[in-house]
């Protein structure tokens, strides 16, 4: 069966003979590794048609992206959502296998730098990278593939709106000539927000040239976003989510977050003799970002920049009929910064005034090999090992210690103590070196059953704001790199009309990096993390398909541990970790009864979590509908009609808990009805 513009329904295709690229940067269908992979397709991306990328991503087990307001995020791949500097360090963002920001200077909400709304699908490593990701695939990959050129010219244009003043336009056009095609997307949403003083406005662009020579092929990508947004904060209260006047208000109606980024890739392939591959990929990327820090006391505003370039290689080749060897060189170079200033004083401690103001040089050079061996014709074997080194040079461009922008101490007059709240490091540099290694096993016993384990081992640098960004009077952060150690058994298949895709997996994370009592950057925190994924797909008949994705984790504390400003210790080792709901998951029912139409009804149901570090308080989760129609209403004209949140539930996107302000929530927004046109030509 054919879905609608010529895509694929979503039990066309076997799960086991999906290709993906992420795992291994050349294609290779999913049966054949030991990795734990899932695919969103084009046809989803379109189904859904989402405003935030959590809509389209939260289908993949294992995975939450949680919304924050407007495109904010942070995210969970086999964790809890991380918070905090080095968060967004543990997962490995990344567009056709370039990390979308340098290693060393992530930033939480960078999704929202990639044209997800039309992207040919995305895919998900849930896990450890493998020997091919650089550090920061501690928990997992989000890797997005861009539309390619087509054989024939078309294009498209889109209209959408939804409430609160919420509009977006498409745009597409591609076509090719000989050896050459290219493709650019383009698209723009505004948003008046479902909070007071909140809405967003955001343009994105991907151009791509593809070329296919005789002996090289290549493709080249440029892409860019802009972001600017009215940010509205945490909702405060007890159930204040469930508060018809509350939910709507914004207490912090003065914040903002501008961000720009532009990136640039060229993917050069050449097929060499005896089926070696050769793939060297030059990229080069820049960002910047302003935002009001409103959660922070005083609400400092943040500026941060980079700019970096840098080569991946790779080389596969066989040796003999059941080796294959895969190895390369990857090399980047960054140049950063980051400023931080408050307008008024807050208190004695925090003084109006400049923070921080410093810049950041970091090289990165890392060779990989894996051999993947084929035992028997049933009988898969994987080994892989990755050696980094990456070096910041960092240069302090204002007053370093524990005093205010001018060089004063703080000092309280009514208690004589003093102390500023903000640090800064004298000039240093540090290096950090990393060896991962990880093993796999496939046993294709038959299409409807393949067993597969792998062992892995995963690390992250320090991010350069763990290092440098230091309060209450630490001058030296000593940090080494975070490291997790990973076993995982799977077992996948197609038998008919029904394919599925199941995961178990333990997880030990040693040296976490965290805030301690005293506000000090420290590095010996342990972690735990195990679990159950399932992914189902099933053709009940041939109008009817039902897709079903979930997990079952315990994600906990190891330690007993203290909250940032608290020198009471906390009786927190087997405490679940905050925010790491027990259980997650989704079902999409789906209707085609001709080919033109097709209705989708889907399930969201998020279990209980603990938003506390002792475990007293919790969110007890939600259960929420979404319906979707789309409609091809002629070769040129296709529309589509969505609900979501069709029972109007109350719930919160994300729920918090502050040992100060109390519960707190990102909304979830009431019932939704959105409506958009296409047209090809």
């Amino acid at each position: 069966m054919t879905g609608l513009a010529g895509q694929p329904s979503p039990a066309d295709v076997p799960t086991a003979e999906t290709i993906t690229v992420t795992a291994t940067r050349i294609e290779q269908p999913i049966s054949t590794l030991s990795n734990s992979v899932s695919l969103v397709s084009e046809q989803d991306i379109q189904q859904v048609s989402a405003v935030h990328a959590s809509e389209i991503l939260n289908r993949v087990p294992g995975v939450w992206i949680t919304r924050g307001n407007g495109q904010e995020h942070l995210t969970a791949i086999r964790s809890p959502v991380l918070t905090g500097a080095g968060s967004c360090g543990a997962f490995y963002i990344a567009e056709e296998g370039v990390p979308v920001r340098p290693t060393g200077f992530c930033n939480v909400n960078e999704l929202f730098d990639l044209n997800t709304e039309q992207a040919q699908r995305i895919e998900v490593l849930r896990g450890p990278g493998t020997a091919l990701h650089s550090s920061d695939a501690l928990h997992g990959v989000i890797n997005v593939i861009s539309q390619e050129s087509s054989l024939e010219g078309e294009g498209l244009v889109a209209v959408e709106a939804g409430p609160n003043d919420y509009a977006r336009v498409k745009a597409s056009t591609s076509d090719s000539q000989g050896q050459w095609g290219y493709r650019v997307n383009v698209n723009g949403a505004s948003d008046g927000g479902y909070q007071d003083d909140s809405g967003f406005d955001q343009q994105k662009l991907t151009a791509r040239l593809d070329y296919l020579g005789d002996e090289w092929s290549s493709f080249s990508l440029f892409s860019a976003s802009n972001l600017n947004q009215e940010t509205a904060g945490y909702v405060v209260g007890t159930d204040a989510y469930k508060d018809d006047d509350l939910r709507r208000e914004n207490p912090n109606p003065e914040a903002y977050r501008d961000s720009q980024s532009e990136r640039w890739q060229t993917h050069f392939e050449r097929a060499l003799a005896n089926d070696s591959v050769l793939i060297i990929t030059p990229y080069a990327r820049y960002s910047e970002m302003e935002f009001l820090m409103h959660y922070l006391p005083g609400e400092p505003v943040e500026e941060n920049g980079q700019t970096s370039a840098g080569i991946q290689t790779t080389y596969r080749t066989p040796v003999g009929a059941r080796l294959i060897l895969t190895q390369g060189v990857d090399a980047e170079i960054t140049d950063a910064y980051l400023k931080q200033t408050q307008a008024e004083a807050f208190s004695w401690s925090i003084p109006a005034g400049k923070q921080y103001d410093y810049a950041v040089a970091a090289r990165l050079l890392a060779a990989f090999m894996t051999a993947e061996q084929q035992l028997t014709d049933r009988v898969r074997v994987s080994l892989g090992g990755r050696y980094e080194t990456l070096e910041y040079d960092y240069d302090n461009r204002m007053i370093s210690g524990n005093t205010d922008g001018n060089g004063n101490p703080c000092v309280n007059t009514a208690t004589g103590a003093t102390g500023c709240r903000y640090t800064r490091p004298e000039d240093r540099t540090d290096d950090f070196e990393n060896l991962s290694v990880n093993a796999g096993i496939v046993y294709h016993l038959s299409d409807a059953f393949i067993p597969s384990a792998r062992l892995s081992h995963g690390f992250r640098a320090p991010q350069a704001t763990e290092l440098y960004r230091l309060q209450a009077g630490q001058l030296i952060s000593n940090l080494d790199s975070e490291e997790l150690n990973s076993a995982e058994l799977a077992f996948k298949g197609a038998m008919g009309a029904v394919s599925y895709d199941l995961a178990s997996f333990y997880m030990k994370k040693n040296n976490v990096i965290f805030q301690s009592s005293d506000r000090q950057n420290l590095d010996n925190g342990q972690t735990r993390h195990y679990g159950l994924e399932y992914q189902l797909l099933w053709q009940m008949a041939e109008q009817w398909d039902i897709a079903a994705g979930g997990t079952f984790a315990r994600h906990q504390y190891s330690e007993d541990v203290t909250e940032p400003g608290s020198s009471t210790l906390l009786h927190t080792d087997g405490n679940d970790i905050v925010s790491a709901p027990h259980r997650m998951s989704s079902v999409q029912l789906g209707w085609q009864p001709v080919a033109a139409t097709r209705l989708e009804m889907e399930w969201v149901s998020m279990g209980e979590y603990y938003t506390d570090l002792a475990n007293l308080h919790s969110y007890e989760g939600h259960d929420l509908l979404h319906l979707r129609l789309r409609q091809q209403v002629s070769d040129a004209i296709n529309v589509g009609l969505r609900i979501t949140n069709l029972t109007n539930k109350d719930y919160a996107e994300r729920a918090d808990y502050n040992s100060i302000a109390g519960d707190r929530y990102f909304v979830g927004q009431p019932r939704s009805v959105f409506g958009d046109v296409q047209f090809r030509f």
